[in-house]
């Protein structure tokens, strides 16, 4: 269950900047021509980096090399709370499209970053939907952009424990012959889920990518289980070493 201690914390901290925030947030998206995506997402980026930092989360990075030098590829990252998709953007640090559940794009503030960068909301429980979406990211991956699909579809409420992958998650990457990175959280849980505003260190592992000549004769469940694998292993491997 997410505690309310460290968003009441949040808030406190950020209540002089949210005005100017979303000021600035409501003038660019209202003349999106007067400037480019990616100097918009960047405007995002920097936002995010001031919530990840004023609410006391300190990730820690390991296998960046692990990361594609082409743009281009899908991102498949176990899922435990909120912040996992910021912690994630923040330290790729590259322009990154990040499909949503759509209840995010009712939270304030929130919402208006998630138009101001251009991400994706999905709704799972429309078909047609999230076949829209699935098209849409596949174009993205195909023009060199690169995309966040969680493939639990939801966040695990146990822990660091995973749920099931979803085998539609990488539906887009087959479409597109993209490079899969498996991304590997540790401990994001413990930003929202403990009763404390303490420092939270959240270990992050970018794990070699899965070509497609690695995957091309698996189907999508396939894929599925042998991503999950492999995230499963790097969290028994380094669970305990904070």
């Amino acid at each position: 269950m997410i505690t309310i201690q460290r968003i009441i914390y949040l808030i406190i901290r950020l209540l002089y900047r949210i005005p100017g925030w979303l000021f600035h947030i409501n003038k660019l998206n209202k003349h999106p021509d007067k400037t480019t995506p990616e100097q918009r997402y960047d405007y995002g980026l920097s936002i995010i980096s001031k919530i990840i930092k004023s609410a006391r989360v300190q990730p820690i990075v390991y296998g960046e090399e692990n990361i594609p030098e082409k743009d281009g590829f899908l991102i498949t990252p176990n899922h435990h709370g909120m912040f996992d998709p910021l912690i994630i953007m923040t330290t790729l640090n590259r322009r990154t499209n990040v499909v949503l559940k759509k209840e995010l794009c009712d939270v304030f503030v929130l919402k208006n970053v998630i138009k101001l960068m251009g991400l994706t909301s999905i709704d799972r429980e429309n078909l047609r939907q999230s076949m829209s979406v699935i098209k849409e990211v596949t174009n993205d991956l195909e023009n060199n952009k690169n995309c966040i699909i969680f493939p639990e579809g939801t966040r695990s409420k146990n822990k660091n424990h995973l749920l099931d992958f979803k085998g539609g998650s990488f539906k887009a990457a087959t479409n597109a012959k993209a490079p899969i990175v498996p991304v590997c959280l540790i401990d994001s849980y413990k930003v929202f889920d403990n009763h404390s505003i303490r420092k939270t260190i959240v270990q992050l592992y970018y794990l070699k990518p899965v070509t497609y000549d690695e995957y091309k004769d698996l189907s999508t469940n396939e894929i599925a289980e042998l991503v999950q694998s492999r995230i499963e292993a790097c969290i028994y491997s380094n669970e305990n070493k904070f």
